[in-house]
């Protein structure tokens, strides 16, 4: 199994720029980043920074975040955030750009949270708008939008798969097929979700997996789901992509499991 790290929530000890080069003295020739800056549409010389960060490194970009707001805060994406509609068509071109340049094809779309002063059928409607904006403008390089269920935040709408295939299929529906589900077993897992019953149902058309054991949301083996055996299942099923390592754990200890389980292969 070929695995991509993700350098958001892994690494973090280490400043933005410094990586990517950290990843690959890891031993990762592969990287995703949540949307690497502060704001939907970043000067030249941010943009210019972190592409030579990758490139200096020798690490392929591999999965990038649309811009989700204030994170740290809460956000979730701006996918349904009625009022930022233009901010996030804006970031749609930097993201498409980005991607141009560094070969990258993947883009997780944060549906956005549930706000107060709109109904749920509002917002959906604007999410529609919005994804048909987003698969439009990464189709040109090639790219397909992610859409991810997400625990932790009880505003946010997608928690799962069902949640989530709804909106990719309503996508397709309107004649863009560059949208796919991003299986993430972690946030699944933690919302309930019936994982085994997905792969068998839908691993063949997962657009990207991601890992993290649960509970604790750590490296595999420091909780008790059965992740290698999912993973293993999905490629028997045909997934054929990568699968990311997004979890939270120190930069000494985060890749000990896999030389244990390369060792017991």
């Amino acid at each position: 199994m070929s695995y991509t790290l993700n350098c958001s929530i892994l690494l973090t000890e280490l400043p933005l720029l410094e990586r990517a080069e950290a990843a690959r003295q890891a031993g990762f020739d592969s990287v995703e980043f949540w949307w690497p800056f502060a704001e939907a549409v970043p000067g030249d010389k941010q943009v210019d920074e972190f592409i030579a960060s990758l490139s200096n490194a020798g690490v392929q970009l591999d999965g990038l975040n649309f811009f989700a707001g204030d994170m740290p805060a809460g956000d979730r994406g701006l996918v349904s955030w009625k009022g930022r509609c233009s901010e996030f068509k804006d970031n749609v071109d930097v993201v498409a750009a980005i991607g141009e340049a560094t070969g990258c094809t993947s883009f997780n779309a944060l549906y956005g949270n549930r706000l107060e002063d709109y109904t749920p059928e509002e917002q959906d409607e604007l999410a529609i708008k919005n994804l048909l904006a987003a698969t439009e403008g990464v189709a040109k390089i090639g790219g397909t939008v992610l859409i991810e269920p997400v625990s932790g935040t009880e505003a946010y709408p997608l928690k799962t798969s069902a949640d989530a295939l709804k909106v990719v299929e309503a996508i397709k529906t309107e004649g863009n097929n560059n949208i796919a589900l991003l299986a993430d077993f972690y946030h699944l897992s933690v919302n309930g979700d019936d994982v085994p019953a997905l792969i068998e149902a839908h691993a063949k058309d997962f657009g990207h997996i991601q890992i993290a054991d649960a509970p604790g949301r750590g490296a595999p083996g420091t909780g008790n789901l059965p992740l290698l055996d999912w993973i293993n299942r999905s490629v028997e099923l045909g997934y054929t992509g990568k699968v990311s390592l997004e979890y939270k754990q120190d930069r000494a200890t985060a890749f000990d499991w896999l030389t244990t389980s390369t060792a017991n292969a």
